[in-house]
């Protein structure tokens, strides 16, 4: 959890947070919160999301839960240094999305003095660590790891299950394409996918069988 009454105010540098964790986790619902905190305490914020998110509106970062607030649409990390040079916050949503650059703009601008703010989902949907989500939890001050409910169990999900057979590791989608799942679901599901695409062929079986029975 992170405490801001812990912060001193004396020091130059700013810091790094990550809110990670599955799809319907609330990751984005924390990100808007701490912003709003920020923006209500007269801190210049600014807010970034990969330009390649557009599912629920092209400009602004909006949850789940519909809350929402104004952001700026980038294509790669590098613009992020250069738009968000003279801010005290930056939030940055969508961040298993951007390139590796992304980890070194938020290192560089925390070093600076601002508080830089990430949310993203932490493991793909075969369960493996996400793009540069790994290493910005890694040098990240402060780590808040959020959970769904899994849709089969109703135990903590950490992980997104994707029901559609796209195999694209990048694929924006909502309820119809993703499900959040506990560990025991999501294995069982990853088996069950697994054994659908054996292609067992009928003739080399009753040949092998043949063969062995001389």
């Amino acid at each position: 959890m992170f405490l801001e009454n812990t912060v001193n105010h004396k020091e130059q540098f700013g810091w790094i947070e990550v809110i990670a964790g599955s799809m319907f986790s609330g990751k984005t619902e924390e990100l808007i919160r701490r912003l709003k905190r920020a923006q209500f305490a007269k801190l210049k914020v600014e807010i970034f999301k990969p330009m390649v998110d557009t599912r629920y509106d092209d400009e602004m970062v909006v949850s789940h839960d519909a809350n929402e607030i104004r952001s700026t649409p980038v294509p790669a990390a590098a613009n992020i240094r250069i738009l968000a040079d003279t801010c005290d916050v930056i939030g940055i949503d969508e961040a298993q999305f951007f390139d590796d650059e992304i980890v070194t703009v938020c290192n560089d601008l925390a070093n600076k003095g601002v508080r830089v703010i990430v949310a993203g989902l932490d493991m793909d949907f075969k369960g493996k660590p996400f793009g540069p989500m790994p290493a910005l939890m890694a040098t990240a001050e402060y780590v808040t790891k959020v959970h769904a409910i899994c849709t089969r169990t109703g135990n903590l999900a950490n992980y997104s299950f994707r029901k559609s057979s796209n195999d694209k590791l990048v694929m924006l989608g909502e309820v119809n394409e993703y499900e959040p799942l506990s560990r025991g679901a999501f294995y069982k599901a990853m088996l069950k996918e697994k054994v659908k695409t054996i292609d067992v062929n009928s003739e080399e079986v009753n040949t092998t069988k043949k063969s062995k029975n001389g």
